[in-house]
């Protein structure tokens, strides 16, 4: 795969809410699943990450739950509330009009102006 992309800023919560949508998982395993299902195109900081699961968890986006890893420690895992899915359901559709306009901006060429 080419070069890892940025993140803008806002999006590492609406990722973060994405993958932990598709099962409940431990916070190393936010990371790996984020990189999963980006292409492998976003490799996320653990330095950025446990702040935003600690707020995402503050503002009941999600809630943790201690259990057991793959490799038999104890870790958190983390799964989203209503409030989350309701706020993942409306970040995505912004991302996605705000995509659509980009994409559309783009590729306009001079003869539909």
């Amino acid at each position: 795969m080419g070069k890892a992309v940025d993140l803008l800023p806002g999006t590492l919560d609406m990722l973060i809410l994405k993958a932990v949508s598709l099962k409940p998982l431990h916070g190393y395993g936010v990371l790996l699943r984020i990189r999963q299902i980006s292409g492998e195109a976003l490799d996320i900081p653990q330095g950025s990450l446990y702040p935003a699961l600690y707020r995402l968890e503050h503002q009941a986006l999600i809630v943790a739950e201690w259990g057991q890893s793959e490799n038999n420690r104890r870790a958190k895992y983390y799964s989203l509330t209503t409030a989350g899915r309701r706020r993942l359901r409306e970040e995505t559709a912004g991302w996605n009009r705000l995509a659509s306009a980009i994409a559309a901006a783009l590729n306009t060429t001079p003869e539909e102006v």
